[in-house]
């Protein structure tokens, strides 16, 4: 008996994605889970044997605090009624962490941290954070207070983990991985091919954009007909558009696009590609793999077991952007090798990163604590 904590549940942002595969693959013997949320974007959607409980919210941090509040006595009613016997809170948004209810046993989903965010975790410091330093130190502050109140621990990726021991978490970590939706993702052999390079997801400083910028000039200068996609939305976007304004013909940013049609590039690309510097567990990258394309990203433990070199894809040295830029010119000179890893990519997913066993990876985390 399970209430899940989470403000955004509809949206295409990586944590939303994440709830609606885990409530769409649990299995039918399942205990019952309430979901509480806002009701921003509310759609008409519905999982067997889940409640979806909804109080008004919008992005502002001002309604995140009343919204907490009402999460917060609807979480004691529950408890106090014997219908849950865990809260699940997925982190961040941190703001509601601060209203939990201390009586009742919390397992925190920490699908990123802000020590992370600040660029101060890696040994060699390769960016420096767009967030405010004082703003960072609240947010570490409020998340080190949300880890002492939590029973357990729950990191997609072992870089994960090592962020949380760093706060001094001493509770136990299970780590499960971020999973697709096999179901909704499904390749076919006769989908045309007319994209060579695909990047995708937010376009911020964190995510990568200038380094995406470095990657896509290289790749022109190098194959004068290629054709990149950048599909996506974020803070940098308009400033990367004007990076490559001169080479529209070679560079495609569509913008913001519904996650419904996210399958039809994916369909029609040869590679993917991320300068990313920092994920949970990055799911475009999953995705990708999924619909058959091999990967070229940086060499981050956060990709480790994902993207394995020669097999899945590439890993290549952070910041290294002619090896990049090479190592993707290379899938596009040999589409018997890109195929071979896209086929290894899905396989791995259907073994590995399948919802349908890691929702019950999930449930076994609360039936082992209660």
């Amino acid at each position: 008996m399970i209430a899940i904590v989470n403000p955004q549940f509809y949206g295409v942002h990586g944590i939303a994605r994440y709830l609606d595969s885990f409530l769409s693959n649990l299995p039918t013997d399942h205990p019952p889970v309430y979901l509480i949320t806002s009701d921003e974007h509310r759609d008409g959607r519905h999982y067997p044997g889940v409640e979806i409980i909804h109080f008004p919210c919008n992005q502002s941090r001002f309604s995140l605090f009343f919204w907490s509040l009402s999460a917060r006595n609807k979480l004691i009613s529950l408890y106090d009624e014997g219908k849950i016997q865990w809260v699940n809170l997925h982190s961040p948004p941190l703001i509601p962490g601060l209203f939990l209810p201390r009586h009742i046993p919390v397992v925190l989903t920490v699908h990123s941290t802000y020590l992370g965010f600040s660029g101060d975790f890696y040994q060699e410091k390769l960016y420096d954070s767009d967030i405010n330093w004082l703003i960072l130190k609240i947010k570490m502050w409020m998340e080190s207070r949300i880890y002492e109140n939590s029973s357990m621990a729950i990191t997609l990726t072992e870089f994960g983990r090592e962020q949380v021991l760093a706060y001094g978490y001493d509770k136990p970590i299970n780590i499960i991985p971020n999973g697709v939706d096999l179901n909704q993702f499904k390749f076919s052999s006769d989908d045309t091919k007319d994209i060579d390079v695909l990047f995708c997801g937010r376009i911020e400083h964190l995510k990568g954009s200038k380094g995406m910028v470095k990657v896509c000039r290289q790749l022109v200068e190098k194959k004068k007909d290629i054709l990149i996609y950048i599909v996506g939305y974020g803070d940098e976007e308009n400033w990367v558009r004007q990076q490559l304004g001169d080479l529209a013909g070679n560079v495609i940013m569509t913008g913001q696009v519904p996650f419904a049609e996210m399958m039809s590039y994916y369909s029609r690309s040869r590679v993917y590609v991320s300068t990313s510097y920092y994920e949970g567990l990055p799911g475009t990258c999953l995705e990708a793999l999924a619909m058959q394309l091999p990967a070229v990203v940086w060499d981050f433990l956060f990709y480790r077991g994902l993207v394995v070199e020669g097999r899945t894809g590439s890993l290549v040295k952070p910041n290294d952007f002619p090896g990049m830029t090479g190592k993707v010119l290379d899938l596009l000179a040999k589409p018997k090798l890109a195929a071979e890893m896209g086929r290894n990519g899905r396989a791995l997913l259907e073994s590995d990163y399948n919802w349908v066993n890691l929702a019950r990876d999930v449930l076994a985390v609360f039936a082992k604590a209660g």
